[in-house]
Formats: C-alpha cells, sequence, structure tokens
C-alpha cells in the first residue's frame, strides 16, 4: 500500500492534486488505514498514471473521466476530438503568426514616418483573421512580457495617454 504522499511522488504531483482528484472522485483511495490514512494500491497507481498521461495531452477531467469510467477503456472519440480541438488551436496561432509576419515586413520607413496609427493596425490584424479577443490576448502577453515596451509600442501608435492607461491596466487583469 502506498501513502498519498509516496503516491503523489512517484506520478511527480503534489498531495493537493491527489486530494482534488479524490473530491471530484476521480480517484479514490483502495482503503483508510485504522488511523484514518488514505492507502492506495497498484490499481491506483495505474489510474493516476493514466490520468496523468490523458492530462499530459490536454484533456479535461471529465474527459479523463469519461475514459477511465467505461467498461471498454475506448479512448479514440475524445482522443479524436482533442485533436480537432488542438488543430483548430494550431491554425489560430498559425494565423497570430502571419499577422506578426506582415506587420514585421512593414519597411521601417514606414514605422519612423509614424504612419501606422491605431486603426490601420487593427485593420491589419483583422485582415488577418484575428478576433477582438485575439487582440485582447495579444495586448495581455505583450504587457506581461514586455511591459516597457508595450507602453512604447502604443505611444508610438498615437493613442491618448488615457486609453493607453485604459489598455495597460485591463491588459493587467488578464
Amino acid at each position: 500500500m502506498l501513502t498519498i504522499s509516496i503516491l503523489a511522488r512517484r506520478c511527480g504531483l503534489s498531495r493537493s492534486t491527489l486530494l482534488y482528484y479524490e473530491s471530484i472522485g476521480l480517484l479514490k483511495p483502495a482503503l483508510r488505514t485504522a488511523a484514518g490514512y488514505r492507502a492506495y494500491g497498484e490499481k491506483d497507481a495505474r489510474r493516476l498514471t493514466q490520468i496523468c498521461i490523458y492530462r499530459d495531452v490536454g484533456l479535461k477531467l471529465d474527459d479523463i473521466r469519461t475514459i477511465l469510467d467505461r467498461s471498454e477503456n475506448d479512448a479514440s472519440s475524445v482522443l479524436k476530438r482533442r485533436l480537432l480541438e488542438l488543430n483548430a488551436e494550431v491554425e489560430r496561432l498559425r494565423g497570430h503568426q502571419r499577422a506578426i509576419l506582415r506587420l514585421l515586413q512593414i519597411k521601417s520607413s514606414v514605422w519612423r514616418t509614424q504612419m501606422v496609427t491605431k486603426d490601420k493596425l487593427v485593420s491589419i490584424m483583422r485582415a488577418s483573421g484575428l478576433t477582438d479577443d485575439d487582440m485582447r490576448k495579444f495586448h495581455v502577453e505583450f504587457e506581461r512580457s514586455a511591459p516597457a515596451e508595450h507602453q512604447e509600442f502604443l505611444e508610438f501608435l498615437k493613442i491618448p495617454p488615457q486609453e493607453i492607461q485604459s489598455i495597460r491596466e485591463s491588459s493587467r487583469k488578464g
């Protein structure tokens, strides 16, 4: 029998993660000791290993429960759906890459002469397939990773100071 701490360490997880999995019914201890401690068996360890594998490929806990609780344990439909979700996410990110490359290809003289405005940039980003939510995420990541450069970028676009402050504040909140 394994204690919760030993099982957690074996799988590279925290004790609190196992407690959470127990609270949502994803993992249950084989038994409790006379002192009330959780005790896990090898079957529990195998189930936790499967949970970790499915988490590593990005499955949601509800999907993992569905897979593990089926008697035939056929994960293919859930995994196919996840693959479709990943393909859509990759395509969205590729769209972001294309938009950034287009922005980078604008001649430096255009940047220096301040011909790029907020409206023009938004237009380019929308034409590249970015949604308002994508642009919000762009600002959130820009603010998180390079706040000074984000400020400079917004000033370059001739955005009024109050609007810059508003953009940066909402970007910090995520």
